[in-house]
């Protein structure tokens, strides 16, 4: 599914598009740009997305890679799908808590978590 050049590995479970980085710092706005064009990519594809995105591999990411993940969610929204994240390191959630991002994803401690909340 993924492209050579992406920074994401994507597979299906349970009828979830699960997203995982490869880059352990999501800094480079390039990058951001690219990762929020491959999502989006999958979410428009799908009739009603259902697409978990994992952080397991994420130690940094920018401003920027937020405003990425709240259009995600705005696009999954519109076409009346499902985004939950999951596995965000204890320093990125702080970024998420402060930004009251916490209220705005449905955020889970692990991928299992998340696959099982799933309706």
């Amino acid at each position: 599914m993924a492209s050579p050049e992406s920074r994401l590995r994507i597979s299906n479970r349970d009828d979830v598009t699960v997203v995982e980085f490869l880059d352990r710092n999501i800094l480079d706005e390039m990058n951001v740009q690219a990762i929020g064009e491959e999502i989006g990519s999958l979410v428009e594809q799908a009739e009603r997305p259902r697409m978990l995105i994992s952080f397991a591999n994420v130690d940094h990411l920018t401003s920027a890679a937020l405003g990425t993940l709240i259009t995600v969610r705005n696009k999954v929204k519109a076409k009346n799908g499902e985004l939950k994240l999951a596995d965000i390191d204890p320093q990125i959630h702080e970024v998420f808590e402060i930004t009251r991002l916490t209220g705005l994803f449905d955020i889970h401690p692990t991928s299992d978590d998340a696959l099982g909340a799933f309706k």
